[in-house]
């Protein structure tokens, strides 16, 4: 099974599909937030860390500022309509 960091990185560097990275949105768990839910878009991304995604938060307490997504927290990758990665969905073939 490809990691989500494998396929964030594929967007990022594949060069295979049109938007690349920022043509995504990535869905987490965000305590307190709507349904617990927070959509990421992929431009807002400033890292794909070993661990964890750093990236763009305007909500941050000093503005401008960045936050660190552990992995776990991910629950959806998409680009569009279509669903690139989904936890707890069986893989169905490589997508990058």
């Amino acid at each position: 099974m490809r990691t989500i960091r494998e396929i964030l990185n594929g967007l990022k560097w594949s060069g295979s599909f049109p938007g690349g990275l920022e043509s995504c949105e990535i869905e987490i768990l965000h305590r307190g937030a709507p349904g617990d839910r927070r959509v990421i878009k992929g431009e807002d991304i400033l890292d794909i860390a070993p661990r964890a995604l750093i990236v763009r938060d305007e909500a941050s307490p000093e503005g401008g500022g960045e936050a660190v997504i552990p992995y776990h927290r991910v629950r959806a990758i998409r680009r569009g309509s279509e669903v690139l990665w989904k936890k707890g969905a069986p893989e169905k073939g490589s997508v990058i």
